[in-house]
């Protein structure tokens, strides 16, 4: 069997060694790839994760048996299918399907026909709209742009002048060309990561992840991509995951059937628990980042099952995935400057030490002259796993501990609360 992985990421890396796990042993290849990944399987690096019809051809050239499509970007521009009319297998949602991250005020929208707990808010079309909604709004607020913004397209606000220069930046900065944006109550509580596995009809729940999206300790400093993660989460069992399925998934599920547009793919739901419940925060149409480097390494069901299954509307009946009791604990190691910048070409040391204790998976690396440079914001994702949150986090921190390269970012706090709650 061989099996074409798109993206360069962390979150990649993670699924192509998930991938290499499964007992149809499969040719793992990975469009663009990064310079760990290369270890792992044939990287194609000059096919970009977007590149549609390169895409398509390539994987009608290699005769590839199954396409795992990684990045939002490749899932809004329609990867999945140009794909699947080619006649290629592929993992993931349709364009319009990926519109539920693609937009959130369709997200909004859909969540609110669908009877999904969510954040009250209101739609902005315009500067001029927004200036009087800002002024009756309570703080504080959070305004979100309507696209994708790789994970920094949230601003919490704590007053009318910081809404007014949020909704300043996300109507005219280049990078979020927004003709839309989304003032939102302000949603206190604990935050949670449930992803889950769709065919159209059925939802199969991961496990729950708890990740952390600010640069700084005490979840300080701007919105990055995530800088860290872990799985389980003390508190959320099966009865309490059946719970959110069951109020947030599986509506939307229906939801999107009953509009024409099933959602085959991971449907990754962000949650904020809070005193009355749990209520999303956000939904994305793939696998999370640096979620998926923490769950995936503690699934025992084979993902190359599970994804053909979900190909097939009603595939997944009867299935569940299986998750090895161990706890992870994921840790993101970023470049100097991030998330306002990063470096890149800094050489990275320590990565063989790092391996023996945790897995290390790349994101933004490349290899020039013949060493491992960093090429990104973040970097690595070291994960280690133990019988208690403690062990996993004390490997996790000793193996990130052996890594080094200029201007290293980490968070020395990932995990800690689970640590507090669960005796060793």
């Amino acid at each position: 069997m061989r099996a074409l992985v798109i993206g360069s990421g962390g979150r990649e890396h993670a699924i192509v060694r998930a991938l290499l796990r499964s007992v149809h042993a499969p040719e793992v290849l990975c469009a663009p790839g990064n310079a760990g990944i290369a270890a792992d399987a044939e990287c194609l690096p000059e096919i970009a994760a977007d590149d549609v019809e390169a895409i398509v051809g390539l994987a009608g050239g290699r005769r590839v048996d199954l396409v795992v499509v990684g990045p939002e970007i490749a899932l809004v521009a329609g990867v999945v299918d140009a794909l699947e009319e080619a006649g290629i297998p592929a993992f993931g949602p349709s364009a319009a399907a990926a519109e539920l991250e693609g937009s959130k005020a369709f997200a909004k929208e859909l969540m609110r026909d669908a009877g999904v707990p969510t954040a009250g808010y209101v739609l902005l079309h315009s500067r001029e709209e927004a200036v009087a909604e800002i002024a009756r709004a309570s703080y504080p607020a959070v305004l979100k742009a309507d696209g994708l913004a790789g994970g920094k397209g949230v601003i919490l606000c704590a007053g009318e002048a910081e809404a007014l220069a949020a909704v300043d930046v996300f109507f005219t900065e280049r990078r979020f060309g927004a003709t839309t944006v989304v003032l939102e109550e302000f949603l206190e509580g604990e935050e949670l990561s449930l992803l889950a596995i769709c065919d159209g009809d059925n939802v199969v729940a991961l496990a729950p992840a708890q990740d952390y999206k600010r640069i700084f300790d005490g979840d300080e400093g701007p919105n990055t991509g995530g800088m860290g993660s872990y799985s389980p989460v003390p508190g959320f069992g099966p009865a309490e995951v059946e719970e959110i399925v069951e109020s947030v998934h599986r509506p939307i599920v229906a939801a999107m059937a009953r509009r024409g547009i099933p959602f085959h793919g991971v449907l990754y739901a962000g949650l904020m628990i809070g005193a009355d419940g749990a209520k999303v925060l956000e939904f994305n149409a793939r696998f999370g980042d640096p979620e998926t480097q923490a769950v995936l390494p503690r699934l025992r069901s084979d993902l190359i099952d599970i994804f053909l299954a979900a190909r097939e509307t009603g595939g997944l009946a009867g299935t569940s995935a299986e998750f090895d009791p161990d706890w992870a604990v994921t840790l993101v190691l970023a470049s100097a400057g991030y998330p306002e910048s990063s470096s890149s070409g800094d050489p990275i040391r320590g990565l063989e030490a790092a391996a023996e204790l945790a897995e290390v998976t790349h994101a933004g690396t490349a290899k020039r002259d013949g060493e491992i440079v960093t090429a990104g914001g973040r970097v690595l994702n070291v994960t280690a796993l133990g019988a208690s949150p403690a062990e996993a986090r004390d490997r996790a921190y000793d193996a990130a501990g052996r890594i080094s390269f200029e201007g290293m970012q980490i968070r020395t706090d990932i995990a800690a609360r689970a640590v507090e709650r669960v005796p060793s």
